[in-house]
C-alpha cells in the first residue's frame, strides 16, 4: 500500500513545477504517521527522486528509528534558548539544497522565539513557494477549527494548532487509521511511549471512548477533503458552480467572536471558499470605551482569522446593519454568519427596522443568514 501511494505521489510531482503538499493525518500520537512518511521516502529514493529528511520525530520508537537509516538527512538548525541548545527545522538549508521532496514532521510545532516564522506550517508554506514538494504529518486535535470539539472530548485545550487552510492547500490528505484496541495494544507494548508513561497515558488520553471520538473526527475530516476535491475538480466541470463567499460578523465579545470565526472557518473550508471577517466599531466600542483586555482579545481574533484564511475588514459605523449590507454588496457575499443577539425587548423593538432592512437586502441578493449559538 505505501509503495502504491508513493508512486501516485511521484506521478503528481513530476507534472508540477510549484511545490505540492501531502499531509498524513491521524487521531493521535502512535498511529504510524512518521513511519509511513519514512516508508514513502524510501520508495521515492528507490525511484531516483531527490528526497531528503528535513525534520523527523521518532520519539525513540525503534521501528520508526530503523527506517531513518539510509535516508539523506538535512542537519537541524542549532538554537540556544534560555540556556539550552535546541534543534529546529533548517529552512534555509532546505531552500539551498533544493531537493525534489522534503519530509517535514510535526506540522503543528511552534518555533523557538526569534525564528523567521512563528509556526512550522508557515515554514512549510515558504518551502512550497520555492517549488519543493513537502510531505508532512499532524494529529487531528491540532486542526484549528475543531479545537473546541477536541477540548470537549479530551478535556484538554491543545495550544499548538494548524489552520484549516493547510488541509485545503494540500494536494493529498491521507488518514492513518487504527482501531482503538490496536492503538491501546501498541501503547501497552511500549511502541508509543516509554513503559514508565503507559499507565498515565491509559488513565488520561488513551481511553477507548476518547480514541473512538477522535477517530471519527479524523475520518470525517479526510472524507470531507475528498468530497470537496470531487465537487470542485470533477463535478464542477459538468455543471454551473455557485462560488460561495462567507462573511463572519463579530463584535468585541471575545468568546462569541472566537466561536463565529471558528464555525465560519469550518463552513468556508467545507466549500473551499473565500471568506471575510467584519468588525464594525460603533461609538460604544471605540478604543477609549472598551477595556484594554478586550482590545487585545480583538487583535488576537483578527490574527486567528487571518491564519485561518480570512480577510479581516474593520469599519467605523454606528449603523451595523448598513455596514454589513455594504460589505455583502461589495464582496458578493453568499452567506452571512453572526452570533445570537443579546438584546432586551426594548432594544429589539428599537432595532426592528434595521434588522428588517438587513433581512430584506439579504433576501434581495439571495444571501443566506446563519445565526450561530
Amino acid at each position: 500500500m505505501p509503495d502504491t501511494e508513493a508512486n501516485i505521489w511521484l506521478e503528481k510531482i513530476k507534472r508540477e513545477r510549484k511545490g505540492k503538499l501531502k499531509i498524513y493525518i491521524g487521531m493521535s500520537a502512535g498511529v504510524g504517521k512518521s513511519y509511513r512518511m519514512l516508508q514513502e521516502a524510501h520508495t521515492l529514493l528507490r525511484n531516483g527522486v531527490n528526497v531528503k529528511i528535513g525534520y523527523i520525530e521518532t520519539h525513540g520508537r525503534a521501528e520508526t528509528q530503523a527506517l531513518v537509516e539510509g535516508l539523506p538527512l538535512i542537519p537541524r538548525r542549532k538554537v540556544f534558548y534560555k540556556g539550552k541548545e535546541l534543534d529546529e527545522l533548517d529552512v534555509q538549508a532546505i531552500l539551498l539544497l533544493h531537493p525534489d521532496v522534503v519530509i517535514v514532521d510535526e506540522l503543528a510545532h511552534t518555533n523557538i522565539p526569534g525564528s523567521k516564522n512563528e509556526k512550522r506550517w508557515q515554514d512549510v508554506l515558504d518551502i512550497i513557494e520555492e517549488g519543493i514538494h513537502v510531505i508532512s504529518a499532524v494529529n487531528i486535535q491540532h486542526i484549528e477549527s475543531i479545537n473546541e470539539d477536541v477540548k470537549e472530548i479530551t478535556g484538554v485545550e491543545v495550544k499548538e494548532r494548524v489552520p484549516d487552510k493547510m488541509l485545503q492547500l494540500a494536494d493529498e490528505v491521507v488518514n492513518i487509521d487504527l482501531t482503538a484496541d490496536e492503538l491501546i495494544t501498541r501503547l501497552k507494548e511500549g511502541k508509543i511511549y516509554d513503559h514508565s508513561k503507559v499507565q498515565q497515558a491509559l488513565t488520561n488520553f488513551f481511553q477507548s471512548e476518547k480514541i473512538l471520538q477522535l477517530r471519527e473526527l479524523a475520518l470525517k475530516e479526510v472524507a470531507g477533503q475528498v468530497e470537496r476535491k470531487v465537487d470542485h475538480e470533477v463535478m464542477a466541470k459538468d455543471r454551473p458552480w455557485r462560488h460561495e463567499h462567507f462573511l463572519a460578523c463579530i463584535s468585541s465579545n471575545h468568546e462569541m467572536a472566537q466561536n463565529i470565526i471558528r464555525k465560519t472557518a469550518r463552513l468556508a473550508s467545507y466549500y473551499n471558499s473565500k471568506w471575510y471577517v467584519l468588525y464594525v466599531q460603533t461609538a460604544n466600542e471605540s478604543a477609549d470605551k472598551i477595556p484594554l483586555a478586550a482590545q487585545r482579545h480583538l487583535i488576537n481574533n483578527f490574527k486567528n482569522a487571518t491564519e485561518l484564511g480570512a480577510e479581516v475588514i474593520q469599519v467605523k459605523d454606528n449603523n451595523v446593519a448598513k455596514a454589513i449590507i455594504k460589505q455583502v454588496e461589495e464582496k458578493h457575499i453568499t452567506t452571512v454568519c453572526t452570533g445570537k443577539p443579546h438584546l432586551n425587548l426594548f432594544q429589539v423593538i428599537l432595532r426592528t427596522n434595521l434588522f428588517n432592512q438587513l433581512l430584506k437586502t439579504l433576501s434581495t441578493h439571495d444571501v443566506d443568514l446563519i445565526i450561530l449559538s
